[in-house]
């Protein structure tokens, strides 16, 4: 799924399972995002992404869903992005990491630790060439630092999500997984359901989803805002949005009427509540991907 030109404009979503694993080809080099430094959180959100002194430490292995065991004996998680559910797509990404086994990391914390005591980190490592170079032939861009969370994002094995906080701390990482999404990698090798096939997307609950499409419907609530991507009375994806999230979109300048018929693509675990349902939390991972509205059928 995914707005973008070779996709088709029918809406559609991505779960975990994919056929293809992206983890060949050498390093993959993030240089844009180590070059431009992490992109500046929202306005309130300093606590969240606040920055931690860079720390050195060594990638000793890994635990469950992606969690980074370090040779100190710390336990880390990568920031901005969440760990496949299927066990295919959980292996090529263990596979990619485990490939940095050993290695020297810098580590950057970003707000507090979370309820099991991990740090939410962006880990990078400085570079190395690719195996084809001879040394006379590598380039300053082979030498590149590594940024893990962005190389996983790249390759599509993982999904870009805020998690759960508020603030998508590195925003930047949206763009890379565009980037993926175009060239169909990894997870985003095969398209899904479309958000109006609530049967499709049943078989799907529980698990994490990024799903695309056109809004049909804002119906805004004392306590909470319902974006309806299905007609009334039709099975499809409905997602809510708490007052304090619609209240941050608003200061974005988006409205109830701005939003209808318009193209937007959501993230998170799908639920069951009078149908298929995403609970977003973070005004982040809402992207409004057109700037016209789409037509209204």
């Amino acid at each position: 799924m995914g707005s973008d030109s070779n996709r088709s404009p029918g809406a559609d979503i991505v779960t975990g399972a994919h056929r293809r694993s992206a983890i060949g080809g050498g390093v993959l080099l993030v240089s844009a995002l180590m070059t431009s430094g992490p992109a500046r959180p929202a306005a309130g959100a300093t606590v969240e992404c606040r920055e931690a002194p860079a720390r050195r430490d060594t990638l000793a292995g890994l635990g469950p869903r992606g969690e980074l065991a370090l040779a100190s004996g710390a336990r880390a998680v990568l920031a901005g992005i969440h760990w496949p559910d299927e066990a295919g797509a959980d292996a090529a990404a263990q596979a990619w990491l485990l490939a940095y086994r050993g290695r020297s990391l810098t580590l950057v914390a970003r707000g507090e630790t979370d309820r099991w005591g991990r740090d939410h980190v962006d880990a990078s490592l400085e570079g190395e060439a690719r195996a084809a170079p001879a040394p006379s032939e590598r380039t300053r861009m082979d030498l590149a630092p590594v940024d893990l969370a962005g190389g996983l994002v790249e390759a599509g094995l993982v999904p870009v999500d805020a998690g759960e906080r508020e603030t998508l701390c590195r925003p930047a990482l949206l763009a890379l997984e565009a980037g993926a999404r175009r060239a169909g990698r990894g997870l985003w090798s095969q398209a899904g359901p479309g958000v109006r096939d609530g049967a499709a997307l049943r078989a799907r609950m529980g698990r994490f989803v990024v799903a695309q499409g056109a809004v049909l419907r804002v119906g805004e609530r004392a306590r909470r805002t319902y974006l309806d991507f299905a007609r009334k009375g039709e099975d499809g994806l409905t997602v809510t949005v708490s007052k304090r999230t619609w209240r941050r979109l608003q200061e974005r300048g988006l409205s109830a009427e701005s939003l209808r018929g318009r193209e937007v693509r959501v993230r998170g675990r799908l639920e069951a509540w009078r149908g298929p349902t995403l609970d977003v939390a973070s005004a982040d991972v809402i992207e409004i991907l057109d700037g016209e509205r789409a037509p209204r059928r």
